[in-house]
């Protein structure tokens, strides 16, 4: 039975979609068979491991609304062996309003995942930056909540709200869900503010915080771009390295 993480965060910009595709291909590398979700509207995982988004006959958002099955909906990557996706676009961001009136909406995902989870050995799930009903499916489908957390001032902030929906989904649709850990982005060793916050995070948060703490990294950065997940566009850079170590410590959870 395949591991289900969620990766969320509903502050934009920490390293979310960088994570769900880099975990997600360090996991596969390392002969792990890995399906990655893209469940936010912006469909930047997709583009991110090489899908033309907007090309797509099957995405997410017909899944949901059970016009395709999940067979149709699942693609291969060109990259990566043993990887994985259903692809999501901006249609999906019309999905919540499609459902709004379909009973236990909450488990759509769920059920779709039910079918396939077998095939897999983790499926890594990138949720949107908000905390609304893909967000909730996604926690209510998980066993895990992964929390990329970025090195700035405000770290903290809304991390409390997070933590509320988790507890919240938790009591009252899914009683597996558990805190993965909190995993540092975005990391400048130069600068005396990263090296607070990851000491003020630890101090605050009573949570599994990774050893592992990825780095600002230009080929990290640049690797979207080229639609190939890092460990393929340079697999020696130390972003590559990161994510490595991460999917070691994931492994090691089990």
């Amino acid at each position: 039975m395949g591991r289900i993480i969620a990766i969320a965060n509903q502050k934009g910009g920490v390293g979310k979609t960088t994570t769900a595709i880099n975990l997600s291909a360090s996991l596969a590398e390392m002969g792990q068979r890995v399906l990655v979700i893209d469940a936010d509207p912006q469909g930047n995982t997709t583009s991110g491991l090489g899908y033309e988004k907007d090309q797509l006959e099957y995405t997410l958002y017909e899944l949901m609304i059970g016009e395709c099955s999940v067979y149709d909906c699942t693609i291969e990557n060109d990259f990566v062996d043993n990887l994985d996706i259903w692809p999501s676009n901006i249609n999906l961001s019309g999905a919540e309003i499609e459902l709004l009136n379909v009973e236990n909406k909450e488990y759509i995902l769920k059920n779709a995942v039910a079918e396939i989870r077998k095939n897999y050995d983790y499926i890594i799930i990138d949720c949107p930056p908000s905390l609304n009903m893909l967000t909730v499916n996604a926690m209510t489908t998980a066993d895990t909540v992964l929390v990329p957390i970025q090195c700035e001032y405000y770290a903290l902030e809304g991390l409390t709200q997070l933590m509320h929906t988790v507890n919240l989904v938790k009591e009252r649709l899914n009683g597996e869900l558990e805190i993965e850990g909190v995993v540092f982005t975005m990391y400048d060793a130069r600068t005396n503010l990263s090296i607070e916050v990851v000491e003020n995070v630890k101090e605050n948060l009573d949570q599994n915080i990774y050893k592992t703490i990825i780095p600002r990294n230009v080929r990290l950065a640049e690797a979207p771009s080229y639609g190939v997940p890092i460990n393929i566009y340079d697999p020696k850079s130390t972003g590559a390295e990161s994510y490595r170590m991460l999917a070691e410590e994931v492994l090691n959870r089990q």
